[in-house]
C-alpha cells in the first residue's frame, strides 16, 4: 500500500538523493553526472521533504521551502509583485516518482500531502518554476502561470502558483479518496441520516413538526430517563442553558475537574458569576469517592457540577457513584454529558440537570443542544430568553430546523442495539492496539495514546496518508496526546485500511 510522511532521517534523506539523481540527472538531464549515483538539492537544509512510500519503499517525493528569496525571487524579483494578496507562502522546490510507480496514485497522494501540509503551516499559496515539460501534471494540482516565461532553449521555467482556492478545484481534489475518521466528532453522515437534509422544510409551528418533536422527546426520555428540553446549538450552548440554572441557586457549588472539559465547566460558572469551589484530581486520574464524600460531607454545597465523559483524556468518571454521594448529602448533581450520552448506555434519574447533542456518539449532524431535567423548570424573566429552560418545557419557544430533528429522531432509532455495536467496535479498538504506549483505556468508544517513540509523529503522517485522528485540539498537542475513536459509521472497513498503514508504518521504523 502507499501511504505518505515527512522525511526525518537521514536514511530517507540519502533515498531522496538517489532519486533526485535517477530523475534530474539520469532520465531529465539537468544536472552533470556524478560516480555517488546521488543529487543533493542546493536548498536542502531548508527543505522539508514529503515522502510516498510502497509498503517500506521510498518511491516519491516532494519538496518545499518557506526561506527567502526563492528561486523564483532571483529570477522575476520578489514573488509579491505579482501575487499582491497572498500573505505567506511557499516554494515548491522539486517533485519525482519512479518510473514504477507513475500510476496516479503516488502523485495525488503527494498533491493531497502537500495541500494537507500547507494548510497546516499557514501557507496561503504554493509558488513553483514550472518546467513546459510538465504544464499539463502542474495543472492536475491546480498550478496556474502568474508571469512571463523565463530562461531559453531547454532552461525555460515558467512562474506558478497554486492557491488552496485553486488546488480545491483541481483534478487532484475532486478525485482524492475520501478520509477515513478516527476522531469523536463531527461524524460522517449515513445516507439514512443525511437523506432528511434533502427534503423540504417543514415549519415548526405546524402540527407535522409537532408530532416529530415530540417522538423525539419520548425516545430521549426512554434513553435518559429524564425530560429533554431542546435548543439549536453546540454542547457548549446546553451547558451554558444548564449552568444559567444555576445562578438562581442560593448555596454554593463544587466543580469536578480531571481534564479539559472540567475546565470549560469552571470557566462557563465563573462567568456567570456563581459561588464554587473546585475539586481537583489529575488529569486522566478518577477522582477519590472518600475525598469527595468528605469534602461534600463539611462543605456545605447546594449543587455539584461534573463531565462524565471526559474526552480530552478518555476518562469516564464514575457518575452512579458520584450521584449516590450528592443523594446522600442532598447535593443537585448536574452532569456534561455530552460526549458520553449515546456512546453508553446510563440514567439520569439522580441527575438534577444533564446535557448532550444530537452529534457525537448519537451519529448524526451537530446542532440540537439537549438539557436533560427531572423537575419542573419555571421561567426565570432574569435570564436571556434562548437559554431559559422554562420556555421550553412544553413547547418549541424558537426556531428549530425540521431536517435535523428528523435526523435526530431516526438516529436515536438506533438504540439500544447502537450501544452493543459501539461496544463492539471498542473491542476491536482495543485488540488492535494492544502494544501502543496507552495514557487511558476505560472510555467506552475512545482510546487515548502518548506521541511518543515511533508514534512521536504518528498522527501527522497518518493525516498526511489520509488518515485522521484526533490530535490537532490544544489539550492534546500540550501533553503530546492523540487520540483514536470508533464512532464513525463505516469505522469497520476503514479501520482495516488504517491497520495496513499502521502495519507499514511500524515495519518501516523497525527497518
Amino acid at each position: 500500500m502507499y501511504w505518505c510522511k515527512i522525511a526525518r532521517t537521514q536514511f530517507e534523506f540519502d533515498e531522496i538523493a538517489k532519486l533526485n539523481y535517477e530523475t534530474f540527472v539520469e532520465e531529465i538531464p539537468q544536472h552533470e553526472t556524478d560516480p555517488s549515483g546521488t543529487r543533493v538539492d542546493p536548498f536542502h537544509e531548508q527543505n522539508t521533504y514529503l515522502i510516498v512510500l510502497a509498503d517500506t519503499a521510498i518511491v516519491g517525493m516532494i519538496a518545499l521551502r518557506e526561506e527567502r528569496p526563492f528561486s523564483l525571487d532571483k529570477k522575476i524579483g520578489p514573488v509579491e509583485n505579482f501575487l499582491p494578496d497572498v500573505e505567506k507562502m511557499c516554494e515548491i522546490r522539486l517533485m519525482a516518482v519512479r518510473k514504477a510507480h507513475r500510476n496516479g496514485r503516488v502523485f495525488f497522494l503527494l498533491a493531497r500531502a502537500l495541500s494537507d501540509y500547507c494548510y497546516e503551516r499557514g501557507y496561503g499559496a504554493a509558488v513553483i518554476s514550472g518546467t513546459t515539460r510538465q504544464l499539463k501534471l502542474y495543472g492536475q494540482i491546480g498550478f496556474r502561470a502568474f508571469a512571463e516565461p523565463v530562461g531559453q532553449g531547454e532552461a525555460v521555467f515558467i512562474p506558478m502558483v497554486t492557491t488552496r482556492k485553486q488546488y480545491g478545484q483541481s483534478v487532484a481534489s475532486r478525485l482524492q479518496t475520501k478520509r477515513k475518521l478516527f476522531h469523536p466528532g463531527p461524524v460522517h453522515l449515513t445516507k439514512e441520516l443525511a437523506a432528511p437534509f434533502t427534503e423540504e422544510s417543514v415549519s415548526h409551528r405546524s402540527s407535522t413538526f409537532q408530532a416529530l418533536y415530540e417522538d423525539v422527546r419520548d425516545r430521549l426520555v426512554e434513553l435518559g430517563e429524564s425530560f429533554p428540553h431542546l435548543l439549536v446549538g453546540s454542547g457548549t450552548l446546553a451547558n451554558e442553558a444548564m449552568i444559567a440554572q444555576l445562578k438562581k441557586e442560593p448555596a454554593k457549588g463544587l466543580i469536578l475537574v480531571n481534564g479539559e472539559f472540567g475546565n470549560r465547566l469552571k470557566g462557563q460558572a465563573a462567568r456567570w458569576q456563581l459561588d464554587f469551589e473546585v475539586l481537583e484530581a489529575e488529569w486522566g486520574h478518577s477522582f477519590s469517592m472518600e475525598k469527595l464524600g468528605g469534602e461534600l460531607e463539611h462543605g456545605e454545597y447546594g449543587w455539584m457540577l461534573m463531565v462524565h465523559g471526559e474526552t480530552s483524556t478518555g476518562m469516564l468518571n464514575d457518575l452512579e457513584a458520584v450521584a449516590d454521594l450528592c443523594e446522600t448529602y442532598k447535593v443537585k448533581l448536574c452532569v456534561d454529558a455530552v460526549s458520553s450520552f449515546g456512546a453508553v448506555s446510563f440514567s439520569l434519574k439522580k441527575v438534577w440537570l444533564a446535557t448532550a447533542v444530537s452529534g457525537k456518539a448519537i451519529g448524526t449532524m451537530t446542532g440540537i443542544a439537549v438539557v436533560f431535567s427531572h423537575h419542573e423548570i419555571e421561567s426565570d424573566p432574569a435570564l436571556p430568553a434562548y437559554l431559559d429552560l422554562g420556555l421550553y418545557e412544553n413547547k418549541v419557544p424558537f426556531t428549530l430546523s425540521y431536517p435535523l430533528l428528523k435526523s435526530f429522531k431516526q438516529a436515536l432509532e438506533a438504540y439500544p442495539e447502537r450501544y452493543s455495536l459501539l461496544s463492539e467496535r471498542f473491542e476491536i479498538l482495543k485488540s488492535s492496539t494492544q502494544d501502543w504506549p496507552y495514557l487511558t483505556a476505560d472510555y467506552p468508544v475512545l482510546l487515548t495514546f502518548k506521541a511518543e517513540d515511533e508514534f512521536e509523529h504518528f498522527p501527522l503522517d497518518a493525516h498526511l496518508s489520509g488518515y485522521e485522528l484526533h490530535a490537532k485540539s490544544t489539550y492534546l498537542k500540550d501533553r503530546n496526546l492523540f487520540q483514536v475513536s470508533c464512532i464513525q459509521p463505516e469505522f469497520e472497513q476503514d479501520w482495516q485500511m488504517f491497520m495496513k498503514f499502521q502495519e507499514a508504518y511500524s515495519r518501516y521504523h523497525l527497518t
